[in-house]
């Protein structure tokens, strides 16, 4: 999946000379956590409400100049070292990107235009999606010889047993040449399947042999 899919493409943003009051109540009014910054509709920076609240003078102590802080420009505070993304980008690139840069969205650009954001909410909520999560269904994970085919074999035993499958998830097993298989299913009875995939000789991690439905 392309960020183009599910970016946000209506961006709140401010300008440079957006004041850090503004710029808060941009934020309260939106709902939002980053604030892309333009200038003649180029990106040149990126405010967050934490950088906002650190700009923030502390509820302990009363100062003559809160005022003066309030009115500052953004600019002054502003990250003008912007992470960003494309709109052609996967998916699981970007979430790589924000993990490795530690940044919570990134802005998404085509020909130096601002075309949209991604936040780390949107790539979470979309990952579930994906996983299939947010539907009924169960997890069936199985450690398997990693070799040729053998995703084949096991979708095909779990196409027998009549289950549909709505997300494959493959990673490394923590034992040395195997991989771990996590199907999602859209049932919650997987004693049927997972005994066909025993019967068939594979190794089924979960759910472990002997659990049942609770009423």
């Amino acid at each position: 999946m392309r960020l183009e899919d599910f970016m946000r493409k209506q961006v709140v943003t401010a300008t440079a000379t957006t004041s850090i009051r503004e710029a808060l109540a941009l934020l309260k009014q939106n709902r939002i956590r980053h604030l892309p910054v333009l200038d003649n509709q180029i990106l040149v920076g990126i405010v967050s409400d934490r950088d906002l609240r650190d700009a923030l003078p502390s509820s302990l102590y009363a100062r003559s100049d809160d005022h003066i802080i309030m009115t500052k420009p953004v600019q002054e505070i502003m990250n003008t070292e912007v992470i960003t993304a494309h709109p052609l980008d996967f998916l699981e690139e970007a979430a790589k990107t924000m993990y490795e840069y530690k940044v919570g969205s990134l802005p998404v650009l085509e020909e130096n235009k601002l075309v949209g954001i991604v936040t780390e909410s949107d790539i979470l909520y979309k990952m579930i999606e994906l996983f299939g999560v947010n539907k009924a269904s169960s997890q069936i994970e199985i450690e398997v010889e990693d070799r040729y085919g053998v995703l084949a074999e096991v979708s095909q035993v779990i196409r027998e047993s009549k289950v549909n499958v709505s997300s494959v998830i493959v990673f490394p097993s923590a034992t040395e040449g195997k991989k771990n298989l996590v199907f999602r299913v859209t049932t919650m009875d997987t004693r049927t399947v997972t005994s066909m995939l025993r019967d068939k000789g594979f190794h089924v991690l979960d759910p472990i042999r002997g659990e049942f439905l609770r009423d």
